[in-house]
This record gives structure tokens, C-alpha cells and sequence, in this order.
């Protein structure tokens, strides 16, 4: 299908409030410069078809951010040295800006930015509530952290975008690899066995908590999305309780938190209209002017990607 354009006023308002979204702390880039500089990953990759998506990159940054606040040593880290539950905007940025950059930015750019990452991360430690050391830069933690990612980004494209096929899966999950080692996730899944192998090695330690339950809560009411985003927000909380495998929803307490069949075909059409809707001033068509490609390049079908 044709790329998606808005009426000019709600286009504008839609392209003002990408590059709300864009910036973190004052931090912002230009996706656009400079010319010809490559990223970690190329324009006719997976990752960049699947990361210019909004409505699946929220739902799948939200799934996998439920499968890490399952691992007792994950969630205290996040809970106990993050901003999220006094300022979970900011935090939300910032996690979006940052697998923005990783996927898009010129790769000295993305670099830099995973070096200032692993530096905050070198001095998170502490201890859960059972008593268990924990740091952030703990390789074994950091393998989970990018298998959750991965998985949450790819299986929210496949669900409610279009089917990828198991190919497609494999290879943005082995896209993946090479910034996943620079965060220092040196065994991160490469493919969607791997990721299969992942989880059983790690259900053992997943576990209902009364945090997931509160994040929840604060994900559906933050100003999150702009405008009327904010409306659907919570259906879109839903869906990534979706993508949970069910006998782990069952054990977290989320059988009932997921989307019903009504609402099922609505984040569908949402999601794939979003995949045409061309925001110039976004990261993914700044990118592609960067490489110098037409800036709604990403958005056109596949044949006529490959004609461009």
C-alpha cells in the first residue's frame, strides 16, 4: 500500500509531537547528518522496517519490559534506580530515544550513546527484597534485558503490523547482535531459538509481583502518547500483555489483562495504518535522507523500495 500522508493541520501536529518524543533531557539529534553516515544496521534491514513503527515499537517496548520486570533481580534494579515511578514520561523517552539511536543514528553517534548507558549502569547494585546481589552491568541480566527487546519489538510487528515468517524473525533478532554486545550482552539471542532457549533458561526465576501491577497502572494514565493517542493508550497496554507466552501470564496474574476480541482488530488497523503514515521530521525518514534515499522511502512497498 501507498504511504499515508494526514491533512496538513493534523500532520503538523503529529510531526510536532514526534519530535517531542525524540528528546530526552534536552539530548536531541539529527538523524540527517552527516550525509552517507552508516548505522548499526542498514536501511533494508528488519530492524529499520520494524522500528519506524510507533504503535508496535509502544506495544513491544512495553511487553518487554513486563518479561523483565519478572526477573526479581531486573525489576529492582529498574524500580529502585530509575525514575519511572515519580516521572515515567521521561523515562519513557529516554528508553524510546535510546532504541531509536541504536537502530537509526550513524553508528559513532549510537556508539557514544551505549557508552554513556553502560557507565549509569556500572554503578546500579543493590539487593532485592529476597535478599539477592544485583548490579546492571551483570552480563547475565543484560543478556535478558536484549532477549526481552528483541522479542517484544519483533513479536509486536509480526502480531499487529503483518506477519514477518520465521526468516524475518531469525534475522532481526541476529540484526540485533551487534549492539547488543556494545551494551555488553554478549549471549543475547540471535534468532527466535535462541530466544525460545532463552526463556525456558529463565522461567524459573520469572515471578508474579505486585510491581507489575503498578507499572501497569502507571503505563495506561502517563501522558505517554500525544493527542489523542493517549485515548487508545490503554488498549495498547493490553496488547502487550498479549504477547506474553500464556502459561507466563497465567503465572504473573494477567490472564484478564489482555485485549478482548473487540479490541483485537481495532489496534490491528492502528497499527498497520501507522506503518504508512510518513512523519518526516521522525528518525526513521531523517534517516533515510541521511542515506540518501526519498524521504518516505521506508514507507513505500517493497518493489518500489528496491526501484528507488
Amino acid at each position: 500500500m501507498a504511504p499515508l500522508r494526514l491533512p496538513s493541520p493534523i500532520q503538523r501536529r503529529v510531526e510536532d509531537a514526534a519530535r517531542a518524543l525524540m528528546s530526552a533531557d534536552g539530548f536531541q539529534i539529527d538523524f540527517a547528518t552527516p550525509p552517507g553516515a552508516p548505522a548499526l544496521t542498514a536501511p533494508d534491514s528488519v530492524s529499520w522496517r520494524l522500528f519506524k513503527n510507533p504503535i508496535s515499537l509502544f506495544i513491544g517496548g512495553v511487553g518487554a519490559v513486563l518479561l523483565e520486570l519478572a526477573e526479581p533481580k531486573v525489576r529492582s534494579g529498574v524500580w529502585d534506580h530509575t525514575r519511572f515511578r515519580t516521572d515515567p514520561v521521561t523515562r519513557l523517552r529516554r528508553t524510546g530515544l535510546a532504541a531509536i539511536v541504536t537502530v537509526y543514528a550513524p553508528r559513532a553517534v549510537a556508539e557514544a550513546m551505549i557508552e554513556g548507558v553502560n557507565r549509569r549502569h556500572a554503578r546500579v547494585t543493590g539487593t532485592t527484597d529476597g535478599g539477592a546481589a544485583y548490579a546492571a552491568d551483570d552480563p547475565d541480566l543484560l543478556d535478558w534485558v536484549q532477549a526481552t527487546a528483541s522479542y517484544g519489538f519483533v513479536e509486536a510487528y509480526d502480531r499487529f503490523v503483518e506477519p514477518l515468517g520465521p526468516a524475518l524473525k531469525d534475522q532481526a533478532f541476529a540484526e540485533a547482535a551487534p549492539a547488543a554486545r556494545l551494551y555488553g550482552a554478549l549471549n543475547a539471542p540471535g534468532s527466535v531459538a535462541e530466544w525460545e532457549a532463552a526463556l525456558a533458561a529463565m522461567d524459573g526465576r520469572l515471578e508474579a509481583s505486585p510491581v507489575i501491577f503498578e507499572f501497569l497502572d502507571i503505563i495506561r494514565a502517563a501522558p505517554a502518547l500525544p493527542g489523542g493517542g493517549r485515548l487508545v493508550q490503554p488498549m495498547l497496554v493490553k496488547a502487550a500483555v498479549d504477547l506474553l507466552p500464556a502459561p507466563l501470564k497465567a503465572r504473573l496474574g494477567l490472564e484478564a489483562a489482555g485485549l478482548s476480541p473487540l479490541e483485537r482488530p481495532l489496534v490491528r488497523t492502528m497499527a498497520k495504518a501507522a506503518d504508512r503514515l510518513v512523519l518526516e521530521s521522525a528518525p526513521p525518514a531523517r534517516a533515510c535522507v541521511r542515506m540518501g534515499l526519498p524521504v518516505d522511502w521506508l514507507y513505500r512497498p517493497p518493489e518500489a523500495r528496491s526501484a528507488a
